[in-house]
């Protein structure tokens, strides 16, 4: 499969762009565990054409990283059109435009998924950057606005008709957010359209290595994108990819093989950001690093407001020293069930 300037093996798992999850340490984690393509952080338009030090930065890209696209939002043709000629600059092998992000205060103002409910103006606004821009350009939208305008089938002959060179459909309408099940059943009605050409990127619900089999070998599309459940969990990567190539499962990785991955992703963390920054962010990983351990909260609690990255490299160890070669299912913990817990040597964990 042929992304941008990238070609892919067969069946790509691509990592989602993600508001202060995507960035430079976690896309190094998900690049040694697999993934096939990955994104920067979504980037305002606003932001850039206005040189907002947050907005720049996160331009920046490591050749280790790629294949990677730069993913940019807003609301006025214009600015979109300049900000995407910034973007080239940074020599990404894809420039993608979200049309999909729900968040209130982007959608509210025509942004995102806002764009659903101007399509004239989605059509025009993707027009003229493809028409700007040398580098490849795709986009990733919803379903549609709400349950009454699921209009994705239509939406994606237009926007292929401006030349992008994929489309990446998450499976929910914007008035549904992340809530209810994702359906693919429409993305696959959009891949099986005789008259769409461009490869269709299917997104929403993977969160396990059987799911992503599923979604390919049931709707046909041409790759997945994982987002949320990759979260504190970059390891998913592996696993999707090993089960796609050999029908096996991984086993779930131990407290010590998790608590040494999070020890790295602490520490790449603070080499690319100052100051809490990157203690901040990062705590919405550690919160799912370690999800599914019983008698937790305590700990959770402390890793999760310490602001002193040697406390947090303390309770890291301690973690790894209590719970060693535990291994947590954490699928039963995502389908509400108790967690499987398997202690090889419960005596030593005492």
């Amino acid at each position: 499969m042929k992304l941008g300037n990238a070609i892919l093996r067969d069946r790509p798992v691509l990592l989602a762009p993600m508001e202060d999850i995507t960035d430079p340490s976690f896309r190094s984690l998900c690049k040694e565990f697999g993934t096939d393509f990955m994104f920067t952080e979504f980037i305002s338009s606003d932001g850039l054409i206005r040189d907002g030090a947050k907005s720049v930065k996160k331009l920046e890209i490591y050749e280790n990283e790629r294949p990677i696209g730069i993913q940019l939002y807003g609301h006025l043709t214009e600015a979109m059109v300049e900000a995407a000629l910034m973007a080239e600059a940074s020599a990404p092998d894809l420039i993608d435009i979200n049309f999909g992000c729900p968040v209130r205060k982007i959608a509210n103002r025509g942004a995102g998924a806002g764009m659903l409910r101007n399509i004239p103006l989605m059509i025009e606004m993707t027009t003229a950057i493809v028409k700007s821009v040398k580098t490849p350009v795709s986009v990733k939208t919803r379903l549609g606005w709400d349950e009454e305008n699921k209009n994705i089938v239509e939406v994606a002959e237009r926007l292929q008709d401006t030349g992008i060179c994929a489309l990446t459909i998450h499976g929910r309408t914007r008035a549904q957010f992340y809530k209810g099940v994702a359906d693919w059943h429409l993305i696959g009605e959009v891949k099986n359209n005789p008259r769409m050409t461009i490869p269709i990127i299917g997104n929403g619900d993977i969160d396990s290595p059987e799911k992503a089999a599923e979604m390919f070998n049931n709707y046909g599309v041409d790759a997945i994108m994982i987002g949320r459940a990759a979260v504190g969990r970059p390891w998913l990567f592996r696993d999707v990819r090993h089960y796609l190539d050999t029908g096996n499962l991984l086993p779930e990785p131990t407290i010590r093989e998790k608590v040494s991955w999070a020890l790295e992703h602490l520490n790449l963390s603070l080499k690319h950001k100052e100051g809490n920054r990157a203690i901040f962010e990062m705590r919405r990983h550690l919160a799912s690093y370690f999800k599914g351990l019983p008698h937790f909260r305590d700990m959770r609690l402390q890793l999760l407001t310490s602001v002193d990255p040697e406390i947090i490299r303390s309770l890291l160890l301690q973690i790894s020293d209590e719970w060693g070669n535990c291994r947590v299912d954490m699928q039963a913990e995502n389908k509400n069930q108790i967690p499987d817990i398997t202690i090889p040597n419960l005596k030593s964990q005492i």
